[in-house]
């Protein structure tokens, strides 16, 4: 059984960078042909993409968050990361990590923004809030 559980501050300053490791038990990062992936709930607009690691470290972003957006991976710890630069009050929300199991990497490149399908072992979320 694959668990995921996020990790990070619950509470980041506006402008500053907010940043959240993944654990990942019962199943390797790095396992053919899986990635990685974050996704937030923002109160009042649903679930968002951010990006996705794939399993052999190439990154993915959704066009709308990709300026600020920066995923990495930590294979000899099985933890994937995601930091979210210059954040503002509007990205207070709850961060989610996941795994994509039959990922289609064209379409990711393409910029696709995948739904919640997509996915099929999520996190539990933490809450971060921006707040000064």
């Amino acid at each position: 059984q694959v668990q995921l559980q996020e990790s990070g501050p619950g509470l980041v300053k506006p402008s500053q960078t907010l940043s959240l490791t993944c654990t990942v038990s019962g199943g390797s990062i790095t396992a053919s042909y899986y990635a990685w992936g974050w996704i937030r709930h923002v109160p009042g607009k649903g679930l968002e993409w951010m990006g996705v690691i794939s399993y052999d470290g190439d990154t993915y972003y959704s066009p709308s968050l990709k300026s600020r957006t920066s995923i990495s991976r930590d294979t000899s710890k099985n933890q994937f990361s995601v930091q979210l630069s210059s954040v503002t009050p509007e990205d207070t929300a709850v961060y989610y990590c996941a795994r994509d199991p039959n990922p289609n990497y064209s379409d990711y490149a393409e910029g696709r923004v995948p739904t919640k399908f997509d996915y099929d072992y999520w996190g539990q979320g933490t809450q971060v809030t921006v707040s000064s």
